[in-house]
């Protein structure tokens, strides 16, 4: 069964597809070729622009469990024999202080949706009955619709797709290396999440962009990429208006 075919599905897709080919039609007299590509940076920096409030509220929350972590310490300490002790008196901690341990992860939900669309998008050679001609755009050379993977593995080798998909893995190594120096997470001690070998899973999640993105068409990658960078400047200027506690790490 094609889930595609599901007619509430089918109609999202065929409005995205519509927008993004309305979208690249206007900006092709400016862009060529590259119309769809900047079309992609285009909508991210919508989304993004859109989300700026909800990584407002993201930084709120990591400001806020910093100034927890003594706290947070301390119920480590005179629990830590006692687990549900340890759990009941940790969420406790969060709900008296209006927050959750998983605040901040709704911007990543938020955006699960839209990468979907673009995988889908960039990947079918129809959409609602109709060709795709989006797999006919190109940045640079490099096919919109051909991940990195397909085409070392599968075919046929295009060195304008490895020069692309190489500067954009580039970028969001670089990204993330930065990332994970500058926001470090705030340990906590005798937390198995402070522990060296979670730390250093924590410190790995960095870069997990950027193995997901050789994995999916160029124009889903190009979205990540654009994302993580608007990502990383978004959080130095909120880190500056929302600094840590200096008493913290």
């Amino acid at each position: 069964m094609d889930i595609y075919a599901i007619a509430p599905i089918a109609a999202i897709l065929d409005a995205a597809y519509g927008a993004l080919t309305g979208l690249a039609d206007l900006l092709a007299p400016f862009t060529g070729a590259s119309a769809a590509a900047a079309a992609i940076i285009l909508i991210t920096v919508i989304i993004r622009s859109l989300l700026i409030p909800v990584g407002v509220s993201q930084a709120r929350a990591e400001q806020t469990r910093a100034r927890l972590a003594p706290k947070l310490r301390e119920i480590q300490r005179r629990h830590k024999k006692n687990p549900e002790r340890l759990q009941r008196e940790t969420m406790q901690l969060y709900k008296d202080e209006n927050t959750s341990p998983f605040a901040g992860c709704l911007p990543v939900l938020l955006q699960a949706p839209v990468i979907g669309i673009l995988y889908t998008l960039f990947l079918r050679t129809e959409i609602s009955g109709h060709p795709n001609d989006l797999l006919t755009h190109d940045l640079f050379g490099a096919s919109l619709g051909t991940s990195l993977v397909s085409m070392l593995t599968v075919g046929p080798f295009s060195m304008p797709t490895l020069v692309v998909y190489g500067a954009l893995i580039v970028v969001m190594i670089a990204v993330a290396e930065v990332s994970r120096r500058v926001f470090r997470p705030v340990p906590v001690d005798d937390s198995p999440l402070s522990s060296p070998g979670m730390l250093r899973m924590m410190s790995a999640l960095h870069y997990l962009t950027a193995v997901f993105a050789v994995f999916v068409p160029l124009a889903a990658g190009l979205y990540l990429t654009v994302t993580v960078a608007w990502t990383l400047v978004q959080r130095v200027i909120l880190r500056r208006r929302f600094p840590l506690p200096v008493s913290v790490g």
